[in-house]
């Protein structure tokens, strides 16, 4: 039987805990970060740096969820969620439009370390983080939220969002104050799709920064309108064998064996991609999955550690399968999830980031 929960006395204020509160919503075996880190840094663990990232996009879902309750200072629950990691926050992303935030930039705390008897950041943590939230479902932001949503599922692109220049504008900033490797960007659902479109967006302009995508939308009405000429174009290249060739037989020969290097060729001049962005996939949240079809034949680049593709893509291999919770971001903080690399070649970063490692082209002859 239950343990009976006294009743508070009158007068007296009854203390409650918000569920999404750090210590009850957040992990709960990662250590901050002390002087032990400067020797041995946290931040070289791939499994810390996924969950530490996480949860600075938790905190900035809380940002604007604290904005709508009305929170202060004292109340407010998203700061927690990037201080545990020594952290503070240098700018928020706000939507003139609406008022809502829908993004921050935290930077590395360097009074929070020296309180701590550390006198500089630990090897491997970025300097500063840009952090984009997905879409909330409540009324003070909702519109916007699924204006992006329909601008991604319409055009496979968020250029046209005043979010996209912003979170951009903040990303490039962050990039000239501190260098681009110690700059990182990272998002979860349509945030997602907008830390992975400002990092390519600053990879053409030659910065690359570090990213980290979790969830990230795969799904538009663009991608597929254009699979299906994909289809469509090989199902004619099949119709063509089938039918007898009038003409030159050498001639015929030649094109085919032209078509055949055609496809061989890989999309970039060289074997080590600049910028690879990092991809965290639940096959059971049908929003993203589709990022773990595999591109038949077409790899474009060997990325760095030995891995080919264009992205370095981790899969849920034991995690949440009810949809909710395999497109959540608490998947990604928990300490009992298992992951494994995919080391296919995605065709839907093939196709989004084919542009980043074209060969340039050829320059004009000299008359």
């Amino acid at each position: 039987m239950a343990g009976a929960v006294p009743s508070p006395k009158a007068g007296e204020a009854v203390a409650t805990t918000n569920p999404f509160e750090f210590h009850v919503y957040g992990p709960r075996h990662l250590s901050s970060p002390s002087w032990w880190d400067l020797l041995r840094s946290s931040w070289k663990d791939p499994n810390y740096r996924r969950m530490a990232i996480a949860c600075f996009i938790q905190g900035v879902y809380l940002l604007e969820l604290d904005r709508q309750d009305k929170r202060d200072e004292r109340t407010a629950l998203a700061p927690r969620w990037w201080r545990h990691f020594m952290y503070r926050l240098a700018e928020t992303l706000v939507d003139e439009r609406d008022g809502s935030i829908y993004g921050a930039v935290l930077e590395w705390d360097r009074r929070a370390l020296l309180s701590g008897y550390a006198p500089f950041r630990p090897a491997g943590a970025p300097a500063a983080v840009v952090a984009l939230r997905g879409t909330l479902l409540s009324g003070a932001t909702l519109r916007r939220d699924v204006t992006d949503d329909l601008r991604f599922l319409a055009w496979d692109s968020l250029k046209g969002s005043v979010r996209f220049a912003g979170a951009l504008a903040a990303l490039r900033g962050a990039a000239r104050r501190y260098g681009g490797g110690a700059a990182c960007v990272a998002g979860h659902s349509l945030g997602a799709g907008f830390a992975l479109q400002v990092g390519k967006a600053l990879a053409k302009e030659g910065v690359f920064v570090e990213c980290h995508v979790f969830n990230p939308p795969s799904v538009s009405l663009a991608t597929s309108l254009r699979g299906f000429a994909e289809t469509a174009g090989e199902m004619w290249g099949r119709v063509r064998s089938w039918l007898p060739y009038v003409g030159s037989a050498a001639a015929a020969a030649a094109a085919d064996a032209g078509g055949e290097a055609a496809a061989k060729t890989p999309s970039s001049g060289g074997t080590t991609a600049k910028w690879l962005p990092h991809l965290y996939i639940n096959t059971n949240d049908y929003i993203c999955c589709y990022y773990t079809d595999a591109a038949a034949g077409t790899a474009t680049v060997t990325a760095r550690g030995g891995a080919g593709g264009l992205a370095r893509m981790m899969l849920v291999s034991k995690g949440p399968t009810k949809f909710l919770d395999a497109h959540g971001l608490q998947q990604w903080w928990a300490d009992d999830v298992e992951l494994q690399v995919a080391l296919n070649h995605s065709k839907l970063i093939d196709r989004q980031l084919r542009s980043l490692y074209a060969p340039p082209p050829a320059a004009p002859p000299q008359m």
